[in-house]
């Protein structure tokens, strides 16, 4: 693959230059620590137990005391507030924190935010985490005092109630117009599963998935079956965010943050956007043109990404987006395992939201640091540049890593 630029090491991945220098948050910031809770249908343990023993799980695989954490980024869904979390695990002064609006659209912006924190000087080690327990906890829009936000007057009284519905809509408008088939929404579904299948800490680990039960499996909402959608998880992620040069000395192989980018559209109507010109070019878009806009990389230097996955046509809808294919390709894009391990880009390599967990997306952002570290359990050879991205149909968020 061609470099995006020139001066730069083999495939355009030289380190020179680290730090800000001019460049903005370009690789001025490293991933040193993830930690997680084991996922399951049913934990024991409430979300703030859950968040801090992620959290201090983090902090140990950096080899950093909790008292040297002064900054922290969640999402405004989170139950667990910064005053809780800091007491409990016995954080040190907080010089910065900040919470990211709308769920699975959040995730990697918690990254980008404690990335920006560190670099223009305002915190030094920083924190971000999601604690969830949606296998045992309510649905969202089960709570009837909160169903009727005013842009909710016009979906839900006609019978889209459920996140499933309104991607339901976008995906048959995507079908009729792009001649998607539910053999690509498979490819997708599968991809995951075959990567779940080798990750013991995966809900899915001992669950394979054919075409057959693909098929066959019940309606959710037409034309998404059961294994579109995402698992129903209780669970916790961190990660922690230091300087490049800090980073060099952790405990473990830095993960850099070569680019950040959030993105709320023009005329944006969450899941459906009923007032865009064009409803199928989603927060994606504006993402990658942000994002690229401020790397030195190109799609066609990721060897693997971790894109979001509540619902498999959001890939699709992403693959286009981020530029790995043309315009209403993506389902084309998914044949011939291109996927897979060994394909054209694969995808979710721990499993994703549709067979890891779902946790709101982090655990995506886990498990690319683990690629780049060398230690996922379905290893992409030599990869060094991973995509992450965050709920697409929703404003969003995306982080470019690099080893």
């Amino acid at each position: 693959m061609a470099a995006a630029s020139a001066g730069l090491g083999p495939k355009g991945r030289g380190l020179e230059g680290r730090g800000l220098n001019g460049l903005g948050l370009k690789d001025a910031t490293a991933i040193a620590g993830i930690g997680r809770t084991p996922f399951a249908k049913r934990l024991p343990e409430d979300e703030r137990t859950l968040a801090c023993r992620a959290v201090l799980a983090a902090l140990d695989d950096a080899g950093i005391a909790p008292g040297e954490v002064d900054a922290l980024a969640s999402y405004t869904m989170e139950e667990t507030d910064e005053v809780e979390l800091a007491k409990a695990c016995g954080f040190g002064d907080l010089t910065f924190f900040s919470k990211v609006g709308f769920g699975g659209g959040g995730s990697c912006a918690t990254v980008g935010h404690l990335a920006a924190a560190i670099a223009t000087g305002q915190a030094s080690v920083g924190v971000a985490w999601r604690s969830r327990k949606r296998g045992s906890g309510p649905r969202p829009w089960t709570n009837t005092t909160v169903q009727l936000p005013t842009p909710a007057q016009w979906t839900r009284p006609y019978g889209l109630l459920r996140p499933v519905d309104e991607i339901a809509m976008l995906t048959r408008r995507y079908m009729h117009e792009y001649g998607a088939t539910r053999d690509h929404l498979f490819n997708v579904a599968l991809a995951c599963r075959n990567r779940a299948n080798q990750n013991p800490a995966a809900i899915m680990y001992d669950r394979p998935l054919t075409r057959e039960m693909y098929m066959t499996s019940r309606w959710i909402s037409e034309p998404l079956c059961l294994f579109d959608n995402c698992l129903e998880t209780d669970g916790a992620l961190a990660c922690v965010v230091v300087s490049a040069e800090r980073a060099r000395d952790c405990r473990r192989t830095p993960v850099y943050v070569h680019a950040a980018a959030q993105s709320l559209p023009a005329q944006h109507h969450g899941m459906v956007n009923y007032w865009n010109d064009d409803p199928l070019t989603g927060p994606a878009w504006a993402a990658a043109r942000h994002l690229w806009k401020h790397s030195d990389l190109t799609p066609e230097d990721v060897d693997v990404a971790q894109i979001y996955d509540a619902f498999t046509p959001l890939v699709l809808l992403s693959l286009e987006g981020y530029g790995f294919c043309g315009r209403g390709e993506g389902g084309a894009f998914t044949e011939g395992g291109a996927l897979e391990i060994g394909g054209t880009l694969p995808v979710n390599t721990g499993g994703g939201g549709l067979s890891e967990a779902y946790v709101h997306g982090f655990n995506l952002i886990d498990e690319g640091v683990r690629q780049l570290r060398g230690t996922s359990t379905a290893q992409v050879p030599g990869a060094s540049v991973c995509l992450v991205t965050a709920g697409e149909g929703v404003p969003t968020s995306a982080l470019l890593l690099r080893s």
